[in-house]
C-alpha cells in the first residue's frame, strides 16, 4: 500500500486538475496543477511524473465526459477507478468548492479507501445503451408533442369524447378538425406532423435496437429476460445495457439497491421509519422495470406473444419466468387488498422482477 501513488483527477471538457497523494497515511497530499483535457496531455502528465505504471492508482468522478479517459488509461496499463459523485464523502461545514480542492480530496479519499467505484461498461454495451437512451429521448419528444397538441385543442374548445386518445378513432377525429383562421390551421397541422415524425423516429430506433442486439455478446441474456412477463425486447435491452453483467452482484438485494428500488429508511434509537424507494442508481432501468410491472395486474397466463418469446429459451429459464408470474400476480392483488396505492404495489413488483431477472442471468452463459 505504501508504494502506491494516488492520483486524483477533476475532469472537465477542456481541462483536468491533478492532485497527488503519497501512499502512506501521513504522506504528502498536494496539487500538481492543471493540464489540458486531451488524451495526449494525460500521457505527457504521467511521463513527467516518472512513476512506474503499476504504482499509480488514478481516480476521477463519473460525469458528462464518460469513460473515455478510464479506457485510455487502462489501455496503457494504468489502474484507473471511476467513482460515483453521489457517494463521495463531503464535509458538512465545507463551503468552498474549487477544481483544485476537488482533485486533492479525491486523491486523499482514494488513499483512505473511502470511494465507491462504478461499473465501467464495455464499449459494445455502452453503444447499445446509447441506442436505448436515444429511443427513450424520442419517446419523450413524442409525449411532449402530443401534450402540446392536446393543450392547443383544449384552448380552442375541441374535446374528444371517446374512451382513449391516440386510438384509431381519435386519429380519425383529429383528421376531421378544421379552424377558421389560416394561422391556427397551420399550427394544428404542424403539431400533427411533429407527432408523426416522432412516431417514425421511435419506430426506426426500435428496429435498430432489434438489429443491433443480434450482434451483441449479451444477446443470450436479452432473449432469456424476455421469457418473463412484462419484459419485451426494449425492456430487456435497456436493463442489460444499463446494468451490464448482473452476475457481478452476489445477491439480488444488491441489484435492487443499485436500481434504487429498495425503501429508504430513517431510524434512530427505538424508532424505525421507512419511506419511499431511494431512487438512487440507474433510473433508466428502474423506469422500464416499473412500466413492465404493470402487466402483473392480470391473472397468470402465457399469451401468444410471451409464448413466442419463450420458444427457444432454456427450460430452467422458462420455469423461473412462470414462477415469477405466479408469485408476482398474487403479490400485487394481496398488496391491493391491504389498501396499498397501485403505484406502491407496482413498485414492489418491479423490485421482485429485478430479483427474478438476476436469477435468470445466472442461468445464461455469455461469451466473454
Amino acid at each position: 500500500m505504501t508504494d502506491f501513488i494516488f492520483v486524483g483527477l477533476d475532469v472537465h471538457q477542456k481541462s483536468i486538475d491533478v492532485a497527488l497523494a503519497e501512499g502512506s497515511r501521513d504522506g504528502e497530499v498536494r496539487s500538481y496543477g492543471k493540464i489540458n483535457g486531451e488524451p495526449s496531455d494525460v500521457d505527457r502528465l504521467f511521463r513527467r511524473l516518472g512513476y512506474k505504471k503499476d504504482r499509480l492508482r488514478v481516480v476521477y468522478e463519473a460525469g458528462p465526459c464518460g469513460y473515455v479517459l478510464c479506457r485510455h488509461l487502462h489501455a496503457r496499463g494504468i489502474h484507473c477507478t471511476v467513482v460515483a459523485p453521489s457517494l463521495t464523502p463531503r464535509r458538512a461545514g465545507d463551503r468552498i468548492k474549487t477544481d483544485r480542492r476537488d482533485a486533492v480530496t479525491l486523491a486523499r479519499l482514494h488513499r483512505a479507501g473511502e470511494l465507491t467505484g462504478v461499473y465501467v461498461p464495455r464499449v459494445e454495451d455502452e453503444a447499445i445503451r446509447d441506442l436505448t437512451r436515444a429511443r427513450e429521448d424520442a419517446k419523450s419528444s413524442e409525449r411532449k408533442a402530443k401534450q402540446r397538441l392536446n393543450a392547443f385543442l383544449l384552448r380552442h374548445g375541441r374535446k374528444y369524447g371517446g374512451p382513449r386518445k391516440w386510438s384509431r378513432a381519435h386519429r380519425r377525429w383529429l383528421s376531421d378538425q378544421s379552424f377558421e383562421h389560416p394561422a391556427q390551421q397551420i399550427v394544428f397541422q404542424e403539431y400533427i406532423d411533429t407527432i408523426e415524425e416522432c412516431e417514425r423516429r421511435v419506430a426506426r430506433l426500435v428496429e435498430q435496437i432489434g438489429e443491433q442486439v443480434e450482434h451483441w455478446p449479451m444477446k443470450p441474456v436479452v432473449e432469456a429476460f424476455q421469457s418473463m412477463r412484462g419484459v419485451s425486447l426494449i425492456v430487456a435491452a435497456t436493463v442489460v445495457a444499463e446494468v451490464g453483467d448482473m452476475t457481478r452482484f452476489d445477491e439480488p438485494g444488491q441489484l435492487t439497491a443499485y436500481l434504487g428500488l429498495v425503501p429508504s429508511e430513517s431510524s434512530s434509537g427505538g424508532r424505525r421509519k421507512q419511506g419511499g424507494i431511494t431512487k438512487s442508481g440507474n433510473g433508466h432501468a428502474r423506469r422500464v422495470l416499473i412500466q413492465g410491472a404493470w402487466t402483473y395486474r392480470y391473472p397468470p397466463r402465457v399469451g401468444r406473444r410471451l409464448r413466442d418469446r419463450r420458444e427457444e429459451a432454456p427450460s430452467e429459464v422458462c420455469k423461473i419466468g412462470w414462477k415469477a408470474q405466479l408469485r408476482l400476480c398474487g403479490r400485487y392483488h394481496r398488496l391491493m387488498a391491504r389498501g396499498k396505492p397501485s403505484q406502491v404495489a407496482v413498485t414492489a413488483i418491479a423490485r421482485e422482477m429485478a430479483a427474478f431477472l438476476w436469477a435468470i442471468a445466472r442461468e445464461v452463459p455469455v461469451a466473454a
